[in-house]
């Protein structure tokens, strides 16, 4: 099963997308620049093997739901979203602002 929901933050819209798959959920909560992710996303392959392409990204680990990721704080970023001021312990809903 999959679900997209607008999400509001500040008077911005973000678009969460819940993917459930055998054993895990995908999380994602995505604007027109970048998105965050739960522990799924590989923050290294971005940064170290497709470091050309610029993703803005963060990850959060330990989450459930997509309100659990907006809350959470972001265990790693990519290094655009570091370009940002986008940071290791930022708030989801904080980093996404930025983007």
């Amino acid at each position: 099963m999959m679900s997209m929901v607008p999400i509001d933050i500040e008077g911005r819209t973000f678009l969460g997308i819940s993917v459930q798959l055998p054993k895990t959920t995908l999380l994602v909560v995505t604007s027109d620049k970048g998105y965050i992710m739960c522990g799924a996303l590989d923050v290294a392959l971005l940064n170290e093997k497709l470091q050309d392409r610029k993703i803005i990204a963060g990850r959060a680990v330990g989450v459930k739901t997509l309100d659990q990721l907006l809350d959470a704080p972001l265990e790693s970023v990519t290094l655009e979203a570091e370009n940002l001021g986008i940071k290791k312990g930022m708030l989801g809903r904080d980093a996404l602002m930025y983007m």
